[in-house]
């Protein structure tokens, strides 16, 4: 997967359905995006809109109920289970909202794991490991546990964590949503900072101010893409989600 031509992720009419005790929950419907590489996008809308959904589409851990998912030209549909998580660790780096990181780990060790999964020599995963830290800040905290850090220096260890493997694409979900206003505003000017550095950037917030860190931001309603809005204002896609304008 490593077309460079073209948009790096495009949806098509991607539709996501949820069977629970026989009741149907329709989480994303004919959704059209394109996201192409080095862009800083964020996703917002209401609790419940599909916000979360779509990035588990994007981030190959939800499959469409309907439409296609093309990650860098290729298509995403009817790749194993495998396949998948050799996508997911080579390809996509993920920031959550409640860091993910394992209490056990040293900060060096959280950084370090997803590299583990790959062939690569001790000396070439540390040369990794060090540059991440670096880049976030926390080199100095590499021998400190979870535990023994703040919201915001763990959420940076997280950053670290997701671009430690050069990924092509950084997917955020909600990554301010554990922090205060101060922690939250390092952690956006970090995104920032790695987006200016050529990073591409997906992040879903509820935050108005936070989004206006992106280029562009996508609305979702009911599952819907709704509007964009970008440097030059809002377009409405009143067409393109189904609603009347």
């Amino acid at each position: 997967m490593r077309n460079q031509s073209g948009p790096l992720i495009e949806l098509v009419g991607v539709e996501k359905v949820f069977l629970t005790e026989e009741v149907e929950t329709q989480a994303l419907r004919n959704v059209h995006l394109q996201i192409h590489p080095g862009e800083f996008v964020a996703v917002a809308g209401p609790s419940g809109c599909g916000k979360t959904t779509l990035l588990s589409v994007l981030g190959l851990l939800e499959t469409p109920t309907a439409g296609e998912y093309r990650l860098g030209g290729d298509r995403t549909a009817g790749l194993t289970p495998a396949q998948r998580a050799r996508i997911r660790n080579r390809e996509i780096g993920f920031i959550f909202q409640a860091f993910n990181l394992i209490a056990d780990l040293t900060v060096y060790e959280n950084v370090e794991l997803p590299l583990t999964y790959r062939t690569m020599d001790a000396a070439q995963r540390r040369r990794r490991v060090e540059q991440a830290l670096q880049r976030v800040g926390m080199a100095g905290r590499a021998r400190h546990y979870p535990a023994q850090l703040s919201g915001g220096q763990q959420q940076r260890v997280a950053v670290a964590r997701a671009v430690v493997g050069s990924p092509r694409v950084l997917l955020a979900d909600e990554p301010t949503g554990n922090l205060d206003s101060t922690n939250g505003e390092a952690v956006m000017h970090l995104l920032r900072d790695l987006h200016r550095g050529g990073s591409t950037v997906v992040m879903v917030t509820h935050d108005p101010g936070y989004a206006e860190y992106a280029e562009r931001t996508v609305h979702l309603f009911d599952g819907q893409v709704v509007e964009e809005a970008t440097a030059r204002g809002a377009e409405p896609l009143a067409a393109h989600a189904g609603l009347r304008a």
